[in-house]
């Protein structure tokens, strides 16, 4: 059961692709309308001509709240019978800053940098309560897209990209039990990763005269340990997102993802496991199945030609935790894209 949405997403892969007969023309895959980008919430889906210059600026609200042990839901009592503190809401706002640049036809680089603003809530076993807050600088991403081929309006590219760790894993806060002294936060509330990173990704696009689908597998793959003796887990995720135009400014979308993410290998010595749940490295990881719905829009011409604004909101289908977790709830993102 633990890995049965991969199934479910295999079937919506098939059939989705079963749709790739909607126009066999000779034309290349075009960005120049509004589903030409993916939903924007996906990163690395598309490329860019030759001299072609792209600048982004996503915003995305991503908010945790309640508790999940495995697949089920838990309440709060059942977490403060083995810790003292467990959160109970955890809001997330991410900006985020990118570039994207074309030396050729085949190859286009990418940089990434984002904001995080984060607070989490917590209650006591005494029946006490408190917020933490954390914010700074994440890590940054520099990425180089290869494009396979572009042809009968299908393409595809990879992917490969490195994570510098610029982010801070010691963010600290002051709480009740340390007043007036701040503490190290846990592994959730820390802004970096701390550990260079790999990235990598394969995207396949294709479209006809409405509609459009693409797909990407991708997988984040850390390695060594950061200056705290720990790395996060790696990331494996599966993106299929199927697009209509609806004008040539606009253009309606719905996405589906199975996500799995592994626990955390190693522990901050300062943090002590018994004391809250997202100090627990057992608490960490998971399966789930993601779905989206959104829009795109596109100025196809004027001043402000390849000026485009995209918004998605997204909810989990299914989530299977490790351990006792705070459960994803609503991700809203929206963002800028412009190039030239």
């Amino acid at each position: 059961m633990k890995y049965s949405f991969l199934a479910i997403l295999c079937l919506a892969t098939i059939n989705i692709y079963a749709q790739d007969t909607i126009n066999n023309t000779l034309k290349k895959w075009s960005a120049g309308r509004p589903d030409g980008h993916a939903p924007i919430s996906i990163m690395g889906d598309h490329m860019h001509g030759k001299g072609e210059w792209m600048f982004s600026y996503r915003y995305m609200y991503m908010n945790m709240e309640d508790l999940k042990q495995g697949s089920s839901d838990a309440n709060f009592q059942e977490a403060l019978a083995d810790y003292m503190v467990t959160p109970t809401k955890m809001p997330m706002n991410m900006h985020m800053l990118g570039a994207m640049y074309a030396p050729s036809d085949k190859l286009t680089l990418m940089a990434m940098v984002n904001y995080l603003d984060m607070t989490m809530d917590h209650i006591t076993r005494m029946g006490g309560t408190f917020t933490t807050e954390a914010s700074g600088f994440g890590d940054i991403s520099l990425s180089a897209l290869y494009q396979f081929f572009n042809k009968n309006q299908k393409t595809m590219h990879g992917q490969f990209g490195i994570s510098i760790p610029t982010g801070s894993v010691t963010r600290s806060d002051v709480i009740p039990a340390s007043a007036p002294n701040a503490v190290l936060l846990p592994y959730p509330m820390q802004v970096g990763s701390g550990t260079f990173d790999t990235n990598l990704a394969v995207t396949y696009l294709c479209q006809g005269k409405i509609f459009s689908y693409g797909s990407q597998l991708r997988g984040v793959f850390r390695f060594g340990k950061n200056e705290r003796d720990y790395r996060y887990g790696n990331r494996y995720s599966l993106n299929n997102w199927l697009a209509a135009k609806a004008a040539d400014w606009l253009s309606f979308s719905v996405r589906l993802e199975g996500l799995n993410v592994r626990e955390i290998n190693g522990a901050d010595p300062n943090l002590n496991p018994a004391m809250v749940i997202t100090a627990d490295t057992d608490n960490s990881g998971g399966n789930y199945l993601n779905s989206g719905i959104g829009f795109n829009t596109y100025i196809p011409s004027g001043s402000l030609k390849n000026l485009r604004f995209g918004f998605e909101f997204g909810i989990p289908i299914y989530q299977d935790l490790n351990g006792i977790q705070l459960k994803n709830k609503e991700t809203v993102t929206a963002g800028f894209q412009y190039s030239f």
